[in-house]
């Protein structure tokens, strides 16, 4: 499978909302309807830090990343927020979730962002085969209260 990586445009949402509704099961989450409209609206509103891309097997959509600039108080540069990745399931160990993160790579470092992290749960050991060849660990255990 040859996949090409591109950022998505508005016309793409009808493909982006099953990769992206796959990522929720995944991750056994359900985000409003709501939320999931304005997170599609920032994604192409030039004001905002945030963008997503696709993965295609020639017209099909079968990964999507999503990505987020934002400030740190540790450098100048602003890091990269990788925020979600999911790669259809009949695809996976194809090179499209590594196409995505390369390309989110490649966009951080144009955008001159210092760094690119992400997060990924404890049982998520498929991904993180790709994650250790890819990037390294901070060493870092994530806490968080919910409001």
């Amino acid at each position: 499978m040859a996949v090409t990586t591109r950022e998505l445009t508005p016309a793409d949402r009808a493909q982006w909302e099953p990769l992206w509704r796959g990522y929720q099961a995944f991750y056994e989450v359900d985000i409003p309807a709501g939320v999931t409209d304005v997170t599609w609206s920032r994604f192409h509103d030039p004001r905002e830090p945030m963008w997503a891309y696709g993965a295609f097997d020639g017209e099909r959509m079968v990964g999507i990343v999503h990505a987020i600039l934002h400030r740190s108080c540790w450098t100048v540069e602003d890091y990269c927020y990788l925020q979600d990745l999911f790669v259809d399931p009949t695809v996976r160990g194809t090179g499209a979730g590594r196409a995505l993160i390369e390309k989110v790579y490649e966009i951080a470092k144009e955008k001159g962002a210092g760094r690119v992290h992400w997060l990924t749960h404890e049982t998520n050991h498929h991904a993180m085969l790709l994650y250790d060849r890819i990037a390294g660990k901070s060493g870092f255990i994530q806490y968080r209260k919910i409001f």
